[in-house]
């Protein structure tokens, strides 16, 4: 019997995981010795040019850049702001720009250009729509001028957000809306084929040092499957977002290896406290002690390290309080506060005094290979403790529409609590007094809302602040708007045709500038 080809075999498994045609688009990255492009597949996919929906994408990839980024502990620094101060009372901050920043098209980054792009990220859903800003404007061709209302201390973790990336006046329609991604970074856009693919290659009017790979295609594949069969056959150099089966196969190849990252991110239950079976606390607290932690994180995720203990991980440092008790499964404790809530456990699980039984559906999405294999494991663990919880697996985008138009029970979701690298922004977005898509829904606690409130205006002292964290935490610990899960490390399969590669912590670039073809 003839045995098939090498490439006719990748080809063929790659059709059955569905990309063949999208996949065999792209050659095979040896046949091209003489301009290697780096190849990246994760997958998140490109859903348009507009800065809330899609540019994660375009920073990652370097080819845009915000007026702030951030080193891995969050802290502040240099983008396209090269200095910045604020006034005493917290109003206004000054920022000074690069001096030598181009897009490009050509043209300078100019204040004014900041300003219109920063203007148009404070519509919703941009997150510089939650700082309390009167004004932002020219003060000067590389001067920027921002007026609050009242302090906000988290507005330069804003301004690193992929939201507010800068873009050149040319990118933008009359009436603001993005018609051409023109960027200021060491990367431009040579080719964009959304929702899953986008080429670029080096941008001649970076004012930084010119980095050593000059070319990168970036492709979004739904399963992991395919992820880690593109990083297996040579094809992808880069692969995100793999499933752990995946992980310890490669692992065995020695034209690959396997780099780790614990991410501030944490897989977590949201519940609708609004409905009537979910308004009680214990039965929000009786869900969560049906959860094995340790046992999901071993069997799951490879790694028992990850059983979430507390909402936010170790990684997180001060964000993290060891003194809260850890989250835990307890039947015993389970079955005592569903009958203090007044329900009956049957054959045919929970149900109360009526003989209504308490029916709940679990939303998720299989954007993270995770999830819906976490999703079928709680929902065998709730069984097993009386829950009847149905599973359903859509789109990203189906739980914040759900949380918006009411219609959420409960939703499984990897949250960045460090999306802006100020965990307080993500938190007053998520457990502010109107609750948040990715956070809490019809629940609000005044202690919660006070302590983020102090901390949002600042003007705190490193104790004060240990203070009001620890209020918040303990808090969202016990009233549980969201069940913790498991914590969240980032694996990615790199071609050892790579060297100088380094993952963010904050998942906010690529790093691409770092790179280097192996001689």
């Amino acid at each position: 019997m003839t045995q098939p080809e090498p490439d006719g075999l990748r080809r063929r498994l790659l059709q059955g995981a569905g990309l063949g045609a999208l996949v065999l688009a792209c050659p095979p990255l040896r046949a091209q010795p003489a301009v290697k492009p780096l190849l990246i597949v994760s997958s998140w996919e490109i859903s348009g040019l507009a800065p809330a929906a899609s540019g994660y994408i375009f920073t990652r990839l370097q080819v845009t850049e915000t007026l702030l980024d951030a080193r891995d502990d969050g802290t502040p620094e240099a983008a396209l702001a090269a200095s910045w101060k604020v006034s005493p009372d917290g109003l206004e901050w000054h920022f000074e720009l690069r001096p030598g920043a181009r897009f490009h098209d050509g043209s300078p980054v100019t204040a004014q250009a900041v300003a219109r792009s920063l203007n148009l990220a404070r519509t919703p859903p941009g997150v510089l729509s939650m700082a309390p800003i009167r004004s932002i404007e020219a003060a000067g061709e590389k001067q920027l001028r921002i007026r609050l209302a009242s302090p906000y201390m988290p507005l330069l973790s804003l301004l690193a957000h992929s939201s507010t990336m800068i873009l050149a006046p040319a990118s933008f329609e009359a009436k603001g809306t993005v018609r051409e991604i023109i960027g200021s970074g060491p990367y431009r856009i040579s080719k964009l084929e959304a929702p899953h693919q986008v080429e670029t290659r080096l941008s001649e009017h970076y004012d930084g040092p010119r980095p050593a790979i000059a070319q990168v295609r970036y492709m979004a594949a739904g399963r992991a499957e395919t992820r880690s069969l593109m990083a297996e056959s040579g094809q992808a150099d880069l692969a995100y977002n793999l499933d752990p089966v995946s992980i310890t196969r490669l692992r065995q190849r020695t034209s690959l290896s396997i780099a780790s990252v614990t991410l501030p991110r944490t897989l977590v239950v949201k519940l609708n406290a609004g409905l009537p079976g979910l308004k009680d606390l214990r039965v929000r607290q009786a869900l969560s002690l049906a959860i094995d932690r340790p046992g999901i994180a071993r069997a799951l995720l490879r790694d028992p390290e990850l059983a979430a203990s507390q909402l936010m991980p170790p990684s997180l440092g001060a964000w993290h309080d060891p003194s809260l008790p850890t989250l835990k499964r307890d039947p015993v404790a389970l079955r005592q506060l569903m009958q203090q809530a007044g329900w009956t456990l049957g054959a045919e699980g929970w149900h109360d005094a009526q003989g209504q039984l308490l029916r709940l559906k679990l939303q998720t999405f299989p954007d993270r290979p995770e999830l819906p294999v976490l999703a079928a494991a709680l929902q065998d663990q709730w069984r097993q403790a009386g829950f009847a919880v149905s599973v359903s697996i859509g789109n990203s985008g189906d739980i914040p529409l759900a949380h918006r138009d009411g219609s959420l029970q409960m939703g499984l979701a990897a949250r960045n609590y460090a999306t802006v690298p100020d965990p307080t922004g993500t938190l007053a977005q998520d457990f502010g007094p109107h609750g948040g898509d990715w956070g809490a829904t019809h629940w609000s606690s005044p202690v919660a809302v006070d302590a983020l409130q102090r901390l949002v205006r600042g003007g705190l002292d490193k104790a004060q602040l240990a203070a009001q964290r620890k209020r918040l935490l303990q808090t969202l610990h016990e009233e549980l708007p969201l069940i913790p899960v498991c914590w969240y490390r980032q694996n990615v399969a790199i071609s050892k045709r790579l060297e100088g590669v380094s993952l963010d912590p904050l998942e906010r670039s690529f790093r691409l500038t770092g790179m280097r073809w192996k001689a």
